[in-house]
């Protein structure tokens, strides 16, 4: 049978962006809200994502060219885009920025109500809202016009549909968030919610963090993913740039 997934698969989070940053000060002011001045969609790197995707993309640019990524999938948050378009201006991939897919089945976990809010916040102004997570827990509360994580999970496989369809045997980058990482590590590996969870609490997914698989044909029926590194941040470390590790907003429901 035709092989149905690429030859090789990497998964980074996003750069440092000023949201991040910005929640970072609002939890240390104990503010209920994170000022970012604009749509999340909107939010863009800070300097040192900047610093960060460009380490990757000098990391990437130190391999031969037929084994760097050739084809990318970006999230359209703004944020992921600068990555990539970064991770490209440094030499990184072997395919042109004008040929980015921009995919939104990629974009950042949505928190509806709780959109901006820190912890504290959640806690002051939706109080309700507090108690049904830690009822249901994150895998599964979905915040009024927002998002759980199965509801990720659910554009996910499709978009990992599309992944075999149109990607096989290729090189393939996607730049996300922090959730989509885990979510599609929960797909890729059939992992259950205590197990993805448990990766979760174990550290946050790394600005600029690199997932990797490779292609075995001896796994499964069909051949499958293997996971080679996860969270990796070798690269930005070598290049001397800053590691930072800042949840994505808000604070108290991702």
């Amino acid at each position: 049978m035709a092989q149905r997934w690429p030859d090789r698969l990497w998964i980074v989070r996003h750069g440092e962006s000023s949201g991040n940053v910005a929640r970072d000060a609002a939890h240390a002011a104990r503010l209920a809200r994170i000022d970012t001045g604009g749509r999340d969609v909107d939010v863009p790197l800070s300097p040192l994502g900047e610093e960060q995707s460009r380490a990757l993309g000098r990391w990437f640019a130190r391999m031969p060219r037929d084994q760097q990524p050739d084809v990318v999938l970006t999230s359209p948050y703004l944020r992921a885009r600068q990555t990539a378009g970064l991770i490209h201006a440094s030499g990184g991939l072997a395919v042109e920025a004008a040929d980015f897919i921009v995919d939104e089945r990629l974009r950042e976990k949505e928190f509806g109500i709780l959109d901006r809010l820190t912890s504290h916040g959640i806690r002051e102004e939706f109080p309700e809202q507090a108690e049904f997570r830690r009822v249901l827990g994150k895998f599964y509360h979905r915040p009024p016009g927002g998002e759980s994580w199965c509801d990720v999970i659910l554009r996910l496989r499709s978009a990992l549909d599309t992944v075999s369809l149109h990607h096989s045997q290729a090189r393939l980058l996607i730049v996300a968030h922090q959730v989509v990482v885990l979510c599609l590590r929960y797909l890729l590996e059939n992992m259950t919610e205590e197990q993805i969870l448990a990766i979760d609490r174990a550290g946050d997914v790394a600005n600029c963090g690199l997932t990797e698989y490779a292609f075995d044909p001896t796994q499964a029926r069909d051949g499958a993913l293997v996971l080679k590194r996860y969270n990796f941040v070798a690269p930005l470390e070598q290049e001397g740039a800053k590691v930072t590790a800042e949840p994505d907003r808000p604070v108290g429901s991702r």
